[in-house]
């Protein structure tokens, strides 16, 4: 792939400001900020993707948290959720650290691209379908940029639908009807698998609802995948 295509497109993201709703909602968090990051600058901007862009797993979220990566400006940087997902990378060789605090701490990925369905941290962490729709075609962008892909894991039901609505006007082969979200649902589409996950919220990981194990268990799939499809 082009790395400067896709450094130009990562450039274009963090400038997008097509959402009123969420430019406002942004950056008056950044403004406000919570106590406890009182002497933080906020990133208070879209987010760009953060990973290897030609690793062969992408990882789709939802949206950026108000005060992890709209602070910090980097996917799942500065939250639990994001504890969660880089310990579980790591775990698996895909990251060379188990934290994420900051963008200049020295965490690095490898055949992992991670982004969102959704650029901009929306109130309550609940975009509509409108901005959910205007900030599609970033992500359409990236897939053509990205072509070792072998697998998509999506993070929470937000991501799984948007990606296989996406993938379905693209011409994938997707099965109809499609197959409802759960965790560790897999969709083939020749190639390509998509792989849900529930989201690594504090909703759900404090609930029980997603359990390390669990978590686990869709990284040591995701693995396995791309080992079995790797490209000659």
């Amino acid at each position: 792939m082009s790395v400067s295509a896709f450094n130009k497109l990562q450039t274009s993201v963090t400038m997008c400001r097509r959402c009123p709703r969420l430019v406002k909602w942004r950056e008056q968090v950044a403004q406000e900020k919570r106590a406890a990051f009182r002497q933080h600058d906020y990133w208070g901007r879209p987010v760009p993707s953060f990973g290897d862009p030609s690793g062969r797993i992408l990882v789709v979220g939802l949206a950026p948290a108000a005060h992890g990566a709209n602070r910090t400006g980097r996917m799942f940087t500065g939250d639990r959720s994001g504890d969660w997902l880089y310990r579980a990378l790591h775990k698996f060789g895909f990251a060379n650290q188990p934290g994420s605090m900051s963008r200049d701490d020295g965490l690095e990925l490898k055949d992992v691209l991670i982004t969102a369905t959704v650029r901009c941290a929306p109130p309550a962490n609940k975009p509509n379908p409108a901005e959910r729709e205007a900030c599609r075609s970033w992500l359409e962008q990236e897939l053509d940029l990205v072509h070792s892909l072998r697998v998509i894991v999506t993070l929470g039901s937000f991501a799984y639908l948007q990606t296989l609505r996406i993938l379905c006007d693209r011409g994938f082969s997707v099965p109809r009807p499609r197959p409802g979200f759960s965790h560790g649902t897999e969709v083939p589409s020749g190639d390509l698998t998509v792989l849900a996950s529930f989201h690594p919220s504090q909703q759900n990981t404090f609930t029980g609802k997603l359990t390390e194990e669990m978590f686990d268990r869709i990284w040591s799939r995701a693995k396995q995948l791309i080992e079995k499809n790797a490209l000659p």
